[in-house]
């Protein structure tokens, strides 16, 4: 039996609460991006959770349906990693979606056997390619953008980014102002009720 995005969705916000997110008032949390926070996500016990990986699978793969062919699926270490991990695994049989990662900090080898620049690890990507790049949770969006701008270099066409949290904190401003779409699966307030 195949499991409905929307089903996907709700049951995904119930598995977030569950093991992803803590709320501190009193004792704010200072995120990635320096700021101060009563909300903080961990979402590597949800990419990490059988069920959860099943129904991200579901979702982030409804959002490729919506887009034209897309050949790579990936993005900066390390929540990508698991991320881009669950969508290879749950793609269709005889799908030729290829997964990367972008190292924050390049090792000085390189992709040998790819061709791929130092930093860019995987599958290998090619000039032409139009890639959807992965996030964990999102809030300012400054890395993703940062892996973003090291693709187009590479001659890559960014089509989105896909992130399970959008934490409603400027991402999706900026990822507009860099011409490529945030498409979130679930919002900070799925999770909150704020």
């Amino acid at each position: 039996m195949s499991t409905s995005v929307n089903d996907a969705k709700s049951r995904l916000i119930q598995k977030v609460q569950e093991l992803a997110y803590l709320h501190s008032p009193g004792d704010l949390f200072t995120l990635a991006s320096g700021r101060q926070s009563p909300h903080f996500f961990d979402m590597k016990p949800v990419m990490m959770d059988p069920e959860s990986a099943h129904l991200l699978g579901v979702m982030i793969h409804s959002e490729i349906d919506s887009l034209d062919s897309i050949d790579a699926i990936g993005g900066l270490e390390l929540g990508a990693v698991p991320l881009t991990g669950i969508v290879i695994a749950k793609a269709p049989k005889g799908s030729s979606l290829r997964g990367f990662m972008v190292r924050k900090e390049a090792k000085g080898r390189g992709g040998r056997k790819t061709g791929n620049p130092p930093g860019i690890e995987g599958a290998s990507l090619k000039k032409g390619d139009r890639v959807i790049l992965l996030e964990d949770v999102t809030t300012t969006g400054g890395s993703a953008l940062k892996a973003s701008e090291r693709l187009v270099e590479m001659g890559c066409e960014v089509v989105a980014c896909i992130t399970i949290l959008d934490r409603q904190e400027g991402g999706i401003e900026a990822f507009n102002q860099a011409g490529v779409s945030l498409l979130p699966l679930l919002l900070r307030s799925d999770i909150t009720g704020e």
